[in-house]
């Protein structure tokens, strides 16, 4: 347990330190959005999922180091060290996630177009695919097993990357949402992996989980730092990867659940890009026009609730679903 706690903690210093550190760099180089749903509307260094990126790295070549030099790491400290681990599932993984930070910054500069978007995270997969990530073997409700055979890998591997990765990234736009969702549905993907023994899905899950719990030091209300796309396209793609290599995707699909609601309200008023955010009314987000996300429904509903009271209800929402994919797996 304690090389589980080494890999959080590591993510969550790495992240913790080198926010600070990047928010002026950020500012310097014009790398900067606007927190939309402030009265004052701030200007803030955006692209902060870096900061998460670079922690999420961090615990995982952590656990690489900790399986590579195992004999000598465990007679020098005296403790048990990471013994079994299938490397190509890890570096795999990384690559993807990898490979959809470049998406994300490109998305973060040049503001990519939906379609574009949805689509380029089918490439990241690719190191996924060429390994044969995951079982092919999939359980489904009223059916039973089905084995998919190849085209698990070279279908649901990517459609389960892509789709992840999009939903997250739209659920998004208040301060500490992106993060305090991502980090309770990782937590929950993690007690599963640990319950079920998929160490690798195990390492990535903490590596997350620990650089967005130090994101949210900056990221809550009023927010520091904004995550942008590069952070909100890689929870997904983290989610995603875990589940698939730790054969748990039921899993996955509960804790996806409210971003989910969140796509299929945007999906049916065409992915709006303008207008999903609230308009403040006596400290409050309120909604005067017909709902088109899934956090302008809880304004409407609430007839305005406050920013922080909003974030805090949707990751209350998110334990739920979290709580629903642990038991499933009792």
């Amino acid at each position: 347990m304690l090389i589980y706690l080494l890999i959080f903690t590591v993510s969550f210093l790495t992240t913790f330190i080198a926010t600070p550190w990047i928010m002026p760099k950020l500012k310097k180089a014009n790398l900067t959005g606007i927190d939309i749903n402030k009265r004052d509307k701030p200007v803030l260094p955006e692209m902060g999922g870096f900061v998460i990126v670079f922690g999420f790295s961090a615990g995982v070549l952590l656990s690489i180091f900790m399986y590579t030099f195992s004999e000598h790491v465990s007679s020098i400290f005296g403790i048990s060290i990471i013994s079994e681990l299938h490397l190509n599932l890890i570096l795999a993984s990384l690559s993807t996630i990898l490979i959809m930070t470049i998406i994300g910054i490109f998305d973060d500069l040049f503001a990519m177009r939906q379609s574009i978007k949805a689509l380029l995270p089918l490439f990241a997969a690719l190191p996924l695919v060429a390994v044969k990530a995951g079982v092919s073997t999939m359980r489904f409700p009223f059916i039973g097993s089905v084995d998919f055979g190849i085209l698990y890998a070279l279908i649901f591997v990517p459609i389960g990357i892509a789709g992840a990765s999009n939903v997250t990234n739209m659920l998004a736009g208040f301060n500490g949402l992106e993060a305090g969702m991502g980090f309770i549905a990782s937590m929950s993907l993690a007690f599963i992996a640990l319950k079920i023994g998929s160490l690798e899905a195990l390492i990535l899950l903490l590596s997350m989980s620990g650089a967005l719990f130090a994101f949210l030091f900056y990221n809550w209300y009023p927010a520091k730092l904004l995550i942008g796309d590069i952070g909100t396209l890689c929870i997904g793609t983290v989610i995603a990867s875990a589940v698939i290599i730790g054969n748990f995707e039921t899993a996955g699909v509960i804790v996806i659940i409210p971003y989910a609601i969140d796509f299929i309200i945007k999906l049916r008023n065409g992915f709006p890009s303008k207008g999903w955010e609230g308009e403040i009314y006596n400290g409050k987000l309120i909604c005067r026009k017909r709902p088109i996300s899934l956090c302008q429904w809880i304004m409407k509903i609430t007839n305005g609730i406050s920013e922080v009271n909003l974030v805090l209800f949707l990751v209350f929402v998110e334990l739920i679903f979290g709580i629903i994919a642990i038991l499933s797996f009792g």
